[in-house]
């Protein structure tokens, strides 16, 4: 890895990518100190003390910038959620799938992501401002909701604001390394840890307990997701032989590689998106019974119903956009166009039905893994209730300094930015060897 990092930075235009991603965190984490107009600062830490799982969440998706409450501080999280929604929606509507289709269709997909994410940003501020307020019990801005200016100001500035976090990280998507959308939450995810890990060693009784802990649960899921994310079902494929004129073609032998895990850490930003709405839309309603135990439940995120219902998304979401994908690929219909078969499958529908049956059986695999890495502070949590009933650290614990799935992410993220530059190198010796 070290070797590789060398090798790209004596390229001239690898070099220069790799300081540009760099330069766009940078600006990103300048954004992220800006702070919204009319926050109230001591709210604002003593909503941060309190530690509230959904404060964590935001806080991660954001990048960290829901520490200062900044203009970025909803991060790439309505984006998200818009291009869920579209994901999903595209195979369910003929029209969608059509579109997705055709020349240039693609973009007219990203282009109705950018529309429906406009009224998911202003959602998310009115509801994250009202949760906020409900969890500290007192106003984050106060003013806002009554001030119509104020509140025009921040709904305006904080949207505008998720659109220039997106636009940063499609900088980095388009002229750095990377996927820019990950990077940015993996660039917070790393500039939070250190911090968390101070703060829980520090107000905790049991500080030795908890670094040893941290260690090991980092190490063991470290090493159980690079082995989930490496692994590799191959499916053979026979190409059958042509003759034109004196010269045959075909008659190859390849393969199909199959992922366990070929979604990656989607799933679980998916379902950290959804699980949010519950806490978020409650508090656009009166008080009652219904919403203290919404909030109980899924604004502080924590409890047996909470953890089941995050663990059956993550599974259901790693289903759903497991088949999304393999759907999109047309695989049958490629194979079959460039003369390609699976040995004992007709070509056609049977070879899709085959190839679909394969996926979900490895994506079992890959889903319960993915549940599990998500539930992972739950059971920390359990453990620490047990064994030192008094301890009690603001919500933190030692899986949630980085979390089962900002593990996920930063490791993700390591391995597919590696591999584009080891791509990128591959790319320029094969380039300078025809030169």
């Amino acid at each position: 890895m070290i070797e590789a990092l060398r090798n790209a930075l004596r390229l001239p235009d690898l070099r220069n990518k790799i300081l540009f991603t760099l330069l766009i965190l940078v600006v990103y984490q300048f954004a992220a100190h800006v702070p919204v107009t009319g926050v109230d600062r001591g709210a604002l830490q003593a909503l941060l003390a309190q530690g509230s799982g959904i404060v964590g969440v935001l806080n991660l998706l954001s990048g960290g910038a829901l520490t200062n409450f900044s203009v970025i501080a909803n991060g790439v999280y309505p984006y998200i959620t818009a291009s869920i929604i579209l994901q999903v929606l595209i195979p369910v509507i003929p029209r969608l799938e059509q579109i997705s289709k055709e020349p240039g269709g693609r973009e007219k997909i990203e282009t109705y992501t950018y529309y429906l994410a406009i009224p998911m940003s202003l959602v998310q501020v009115i509801s994250q401002i009202q949760i906020f307020n409900s969890i500290i019990g007192q106003p984050i801005i106060p003013g806002f909701g009554s001030d119509l200016l104020l509140t025009a100001t921040v709904v305006i500035t904080m949207t505008a604001g998720t659109f220039f976090a997106v636009w940063l990280g499609k900088l980095i998507t388009e002229q750095g390394i990377g996927n820019g959308l990950s990077i940015i939450i993996f660039g917070g995810i790393v500039a939070l840890a250190p911090q968390n890990l101070a703060q829980l060693l520090t107000n905790s009784t049991q500080p030795v307990w908890n670094l040893l802990l941290f260690v090991v649960i980092t190490l063991v899921c470290a090493v159980i997701i690079v082995i989930i994310q490496e692994g590799v079902r191959r499916i053979p494929v026979q190409y059958g032989k042509r003759v034109r004129g004196r010269k045959q073609y075909g008659g190859a032998s390849t393969h199909i590689p199959l992922k366990v895990n070929g979604v990656g850490m989607i799933p679980l930003i998916f379902a950290q998106s959804i699980i949010t709405f519950p806490a978020l839309i409650i508090n656009l309603f009166p008080d009652g019974a219904l919403k203290t135990s919404v909030n109980a439940t899924f604004g502080q995120q924590q409890g047996g119903l909470y953890w089941l219902f995050f663990f059956i998304l993550v599974v259901g979401f790693t289903f759903i956009y497991s088949d999304i994908q393999v759907g999109n690929q047309n695989l049958s219909e490629n194979l079959q166009r460039n003369g390609g078969f699976i040995p004992g499958i007709r070509p056609g529908q049977r070879t899709q039905q085959y190839i679909v049956r394969v996926t979900r059986r490895i994506t079992l695999i890959g889903a319960l893994f993915l549940g599990f890495i998500a539930i992972v502070p739950g059971f920390v949590d359990f453990i620490n209730r047990a064994l030192f009933p008094t301890e009690q650290v603001g919500g933190l614990n030692a899986a949630t300094v980085l979390s089962g799935s900002g593990l996920i992410i930063v490791v993700g993220v390591v391995i597919d930015t590696l591999r584009q530059l080891e791509a990128q190198l591959v790319m320029r010796n094969y380039d300078r060897f025809i030169r």
